[in-house]
């Protein structure tokens, strides 16, 4: 054989080698795991060397992906931040879940999620977490508002809550609400119920009855808590110190109290409209996020608004940071976390 055909059957060797050793590298069933706080290695491997830190003269900020929510975790004391990843259209079972210190650095770049989409099916149990907005943490788990299907034009869409555990990350089961597309933001009681905001119509005319609070039972049960005005594009939900159900409007600047049953029974205004994000003290203290004027309200008990902080872009659905006295705000598209001090 010549030296030219001696080379001809070498690159063609080289060609096919990574295909097929892809195709003998199509992972199997693994246990399920979660991934490690910065250093290396990123993921926890079967024979891997020993689980090193990264060196404390490093700092890293950063790890977040067009987030919509955080929670905090007040075990850990680390920010919980779901990242969305890319749209279901793009590519199904993208997301994950960072943890984020108190300074911004990052403490676990990918928590929940750490392996590829065309891993997470064969893990046990299998994960899917696919475009998360609303988030809260209650009882040891970890709750997201995410949705299934709307991979093309004429899918449906599905609106899900997921939930984790948050000392093992293991998926902990879901609630399908099939009769709505997407929920954006949550609150969840003790109980495992869920109060879900469903921002609905946007446009120059409106289909008010779109504007929906969701109630979803642990069960499985999923029904319409309150719909139409006083709503308007409902975004920020939370529990009031009394245990009402307070939501905030992205078409208005209204703060709205509603009772257990659902009866509006308090009105109060932000300093600015476009609200996304709500945080409730427990002296009753407000702070909203305007994710369209980008502005942080304070509302005390019977006081008008005050604004403590302006031109956050993009201020989306914000948590307290309890072990730093802080608010968390994520800025959705802009990749970033800001945070803002509160006495």
């Amino acid at each position: 054989m010549s030296r030219t055909a001696i080379l001809a059957a070498a690159l063609s060797l080289i060609a096919i080698t990574p295909r097929a050793l892809m195709a003998q590298q199509t992972p199997g069933p693994q246990p399920f795991s979660v991934g490690n706080p910065l250093g290396l290695p990123v993921a926890p491997v079967a024979d891997a060397p020993p689980f090193e830190p990264i060196s404390p003269n490093v700092k890293v900020h950063g790890a977040i992906y067009s987030a919509e929510s955080c929670s905090y975790d007040a075990e850990r004391g680390v920010i919980v931040v779901p990242n969305r990843g890319v749209p279901q259209n793009v590519q199904t079972n993208n997301a994950w879940v960072s943890f984020i210190n108190h300074d911004g650095s990052v403490h676990t770049a990918r928590w929940i999620g750490v392996q590829s989409p065309a891993e997470r099916a064969s893990l046990t149990p299998p994960l899917v977490l696919n475009e998360p907005y609303g988030s809260d943490i209650a009882n040891g788990m970890l709750y997201v508002a995410d949705r299934d299907g709307g991979t093309t034009p004429t899918e449906p869409s599905i609106a899900v809550i997921r939930r984790f555990n948050m000392k093992t990350g293991a998926p902990a089961g879901e609630i399908r609400a099939d009769r709505s597309t997407w929920f954006n933001d949550i609150e969840v009681d003790d109980d495992g119920t869920v109060y879900a905001t469903v921002t609905g119509d946007r446009s120059a005319t409106p289909d008010a009855s779109t504007w929906q609070v969701w109630k979803l039972y642990s069960n499985g049960t999923a029904s319409i808590f309150v719909q139409g005005p006083p709503l308007r594009q409902p975004n920020g939900i939370a529990f009031d110190p009394q245990g009402n159900i307070v939501v905030v409007n992205v078409g208005d600047d209204a703060v709205l109290t509603f009772s257990r049953s659902g009866q509006l029974v308090k009105t109060e205004h932000a300093a600015q409209a476009g609200n996304d994000g709500l945080v409730i003290m427990p002296d009753g203290t407000k702070y909203v996020s305007s994710v369209v004027n980008g502005g942080v309200s304070r509302i005390r008990p019977g006081k008008p608004a005050e604004l403590i902080a302006r031109n956050i872009p993009s201020a989306a659905s914000m948590c307290y940071d309890a072990g730093a006295k802080q608010l968390v705000i994520p800025m959705n598209a802009n990749n970033a976390l800001a945070f803002v001090p509160i006495p």
